[in-house]
């Protein structure tokens, strides 16, 4: 999870690295209501700093976040974001109502410590989607694609301040293991340096699709975009209609 420190940074940190959030959520608005049309309401599920939000606030009438860093649910509160917010568990969350469309960012989905509990998570995902929505969700790297010992760096400067990130990432038996280093220098406070790690499984594609089907999704996967990593577009199946009882005869 993240801390205070990489929170108050992350919006820099990314937009410098390059993410483009608006065009990221036209694009998945774009693919949600090809499968659903008429689709107005949608949760983030790891939301962070409401970024992703704020994009998906322009074409979708009802939006919602869900985080589970109290200081990123507090980081995206205070944009007064035109969203309702909430901090929980991806895998055990209750809302309390559906949405059209369910997103999942980031490769936010590779949290999860376990096939079980990634299929929580999609179980969450399908209970609050309405019967025909749409998931797109946005896989952590899969065993053959992730890449033993890659090492990344990104210096980004806005107004007076200059961040710094290095990371190093490994293989660490069936997760990934990314050792981040940051150094944040502000002309008034001067030097700062701290380090983040961070841990996410490497899911095969053979269990998302397993996970997708036990939820009750079909599922699709579109191959090269996201950084990559791919993107599942799954849609949520109408529940089964219950058979009418057989005729008692006398």
């Amino acid at each position: 999870m993240y801390g205070a420190e990489f929170t108050e940074i992350s919006d820099l940190v990314y937009q410098g690295r390059g993410k483009d959030y608006r065009a990221e959520a036209e694009y998945i608005g774009g693919l949600v209501r090809g499968r659903m049309p008429g689709a107005a309401s949608l949760l983030d599920v790891g939301c962070g700093t409401g970024a992703h939000l704020e994009a998906f606030g322009e074409s979708f009438g009802d939006v919602a976040g869900l985080d589970a860093s109290k200081d990123m649910i507090e980081a995206a509160r205070a944009k007064d974001l035109r969203a309702a917010l909430y901090q929980g568990d991806m895998c055990d969350f209750d809302l309390g109502r559906s949405f059209d469309a369910v997103t999942c960012l980031f490769g936010s989905i590779g949290h999860p410590e376990s096939f079980a509990r990634l299929t929580d998570a999609l179980h969450c995902f399908a209970r609050h989607l309405v019967p025909g929505g749409v998931a797109a969700v946005d896989p952590w790297w899969f065993p053959e694609t992730f890449l033993e010992g890659y090492v990344s760096g990104d210096v980004v400067t806005e107004g007076e301040r200059t961040v710094a990130r290095v990371s190093h990432s490994v293989r660490s038996g069936d997760s990934s293991r990314m050792e981040v280093h940051y150094t944040v220098a502000d002309r008034g406070s001067g030097i700062r340096h701290f380090t983040e790690t961070y841990t996410a499984r490497l899911f095969t594609k053979a269990q998302y699709e397993a996970a997708f089907a036990d939820a009750g999704f079909d599922a699709e996967y579109i191959e090269g975009v996201q950084q990559g990593r791919g993107l599942f577009l799954a849609v949520r199946r109408p529940a089964p209609a219950c058979a009418s009882p057989e005729p008692i005869e006398d």
